[in-house]
């Protein structure tokens, strides 16, 4: 997805905040989703990748601004598509699943995002076990036992996916986000 394409802004998606009353913790895991997501991919990048940052940040930033709303990421997706921001759109409407595919080779803009919304709870990183147990829960309470062999499935891609960046990058993940809270300090 790599290109010289415009790029929504900020203002543009504070826009998209406003017009769907994006709560503010809504747009703090926003913020938090992007910032993982662009974090992983410049590590890649550094490696040898050619990931498109901006489209990551504004994927990110963009991917839950409808929470609010039943399949917010149709709803965000469309007004995105509506906005000639195409790309941006088919990454807010997969950002729950990602390309489905976990070999490194083939990692993409879309994969960056599900990896970064999976990392993240609320607005923390919070690596992959903690955002796991958190997901399985959340399916727990809500009746929905007939979910976790899915989740495990997915936690499995996933981790397969994080293992060989891992391996491209030299470093652990988690190690990324320690290194970027101590420079915050």
């Amino acid at each position: 997805m790599t290109g010289m394409r415009k790029r929504i802004s900020e203002e543009e998606i504070f826009g998209l905040y406003l017009e769907f009353k994006t709560p503010g913790n809504v747009m703090r895991h926003c913020n938090a989703v992007a910032n993982v997501a662009t974090t992983i991919a410049a590590a890649l990048d550094e490696h040898g990748f050619d990931l498109d940052l901006e489209l990551i940040h504004g994927a990110g930033l963009a991917h839950d601004a409808a929470r609010t709303q039943a399949r917010h990421w149709d709803v965000a997706a469309d007004k995105l598509a509506d906005m000639g921001y195409i790309e941006e759109s088919i990454i807010v409407r997969n950002h729950m699943t990602g390309t489905g595919d976990n070999d490194i080779s083939k990692v993409n803009e879309m994969d960056m995002i599900w990896l970064g919304d999976r990392l993240v709870k609320e607005d923390q990183y919070v690596g992959i076990d903690e955002r796991f147990e958190y997901i399985i829960e959340k399916a727990r309470s809500m009746g929905a036992e007939d979910h976790i062999k899915d989740i495990l499935e997915s936690k499995a891609d996933m981790q397969r996916l994080l293992d060989q960046i891992q391996e491209v990058i030299g470093q652990s993940v988690d190690s990324l986000f320690i290194e970027q809270e101590e420079e915050n300090e």
